[in-house]
């Protein structure tokens, strides 16, 4: 396209200059008194012929040159750092030019879009956190104004609000410890301190801490059969528990009355096994799946939670699997339950003796 523009431009350029040379031939014929003969009008024809040629392409040379100098200049201007146009294949091609002009302006369109999203995210995240905290730091201010207004002195009143408050500042330091976690994990402070533990062990201990809540909501934790022989994997154990315990807590924050969570271990290869957390509660909408593990994230937009917590307990579970390397699953049906599942290595002989 703009080739052709430019010979357009160069084709009236060179036939007004050639008819110019033609009357200036003309008009020295006239002053100088020179017959016009054939012969001499047909050297004037050839003449202004040539003429007309080599001008359209000089001028068509020129205007491109011309046009590719000032593009030069802006696309430098444009272009990111360490990038020169002596790298592209536009110096002398108009349309390669074109083409990666528009290659640049849908790379900036790209990057607008994704600044955008990230500042979508950031306003959602900024008020996520601000609703966690101000709900229980309204709660203790108005505990504490109401015993500094008197109640101070009723010793029901004192130790009832007293306690409250507590809870209060407990669920802010939940808040609190585990954004300092995640942000520990995503800037790479924090490692993983892998050793060798019995998973069936540390589910059993999980089961046992959290017996009380599981009798309190009636749901049941168990395993899905009995494993009679030890699975030894290669992990961070601490870390493992903090993972199975966030995800058991969370199928029964959301589970149903007389529900059940299962855990199953099954071999994936021999290098690896994954453990499946299996509940019949409510289930997740498909449309809410690729966002479940970012940090306050809510499925019920209402705001209401059934339980305390900080609200981080998935993603501090996407963390930690990802700081192992490992893959994290999640699958769900609304109104018939979900699966989450990662996967660990396993201690092998061969992970056993490279340690050693």
């Amino acid at each position: 396209m703009f080739r052709l523009k430019n010979y357009r431009i160069a084709f009236r350029l060179s036939a007004t200059l050639s008819l110019l040379l033609t009357l200036l031939a003309a008009l020295f014929f006239y002053i100088n008194e020179l017959p016009f003969n054939s012969e001499n009008l047909i050297q004037l024809m050839l003449l202004t012929i040539l003429f007309f040629i080599f001008s359209i392409f000089l001028i068509h040379y020129r205007i491109e040159r011309f046009i590719l100098n000032k593009i030069n200049g802006i696309y430098n201007d444009l272009s990111p750092s360490g990038v020169s146009m002596n790298q592209q294949t536009v110096q002398s091609d108009m349309e390669s030019l074109r083409e990666s002009m528009q290659k640049f302006a849908d790379d900036k369109k790209l990057e607008i879009e994704i600044l955008k999203d990230k500042e979508d995210y950031r306003k959602e995240f900024i008020g996520n956190i601000s609703h966690e905290l101000k709900t229980p730091l309204f709660t203790i201010q108005g505990y504490v104004l109401t015993l500094l207004e008197g109640a101070i002195d009723d010793k029901n009143v004192r130790e009832k609000y007293l306690k409250r408050t507590a809870k209060g500042v407990e669920r802010l330091i939940y808040v609190v410890k585990d954004l300092d976690l995640i942000t520990q994990f995503e800037s790479g402070i924090k490692t993983i301190d892998r050793t060798y533990f019995d998973v069936i062990q540390l589910i059993e201990n999980v089961f046992e801490l959290l017996e009380m809540q599981a009798t309190k909501n009636k749901i049941t934790i168990v395993f899905d059969k009995e494993y009679p022989t030890h699975q030894m994997v290669f992990a961070d154990e601490e870390r493992i528990q903090q993972v199975l315990t966030n995800l058991i807590i969370n199928s029964l924050k959301y589970g149903v009355e007389k529900g059940k969570t299962e855990v199953a271990i099954q071999e994936l290869n021999p290098e690896k096994i994954i453990v499946r957390i299996t509940d019949n509660g409510e289930g997740v909408a498909e449309e809410h799946l690729p966002r479940l593990f970012e940090r306050f994230y809510r499925v019920d937009k209402s705001g209401n939670r059934k339980a305390g917590g900080s609200g981080l307990g998935l993603s501090i579970v996407k963390h930690i699997i990802e700081a192992h390397q490992e893959k994290l699953f999640v699958e769900s049906k609304e109104g018939i339950g979900s699966e989450f599942s990662f996967t660990l290595q396993r201690a092998t002989k061969e992970v056993k003796q490279d340690q050693d």
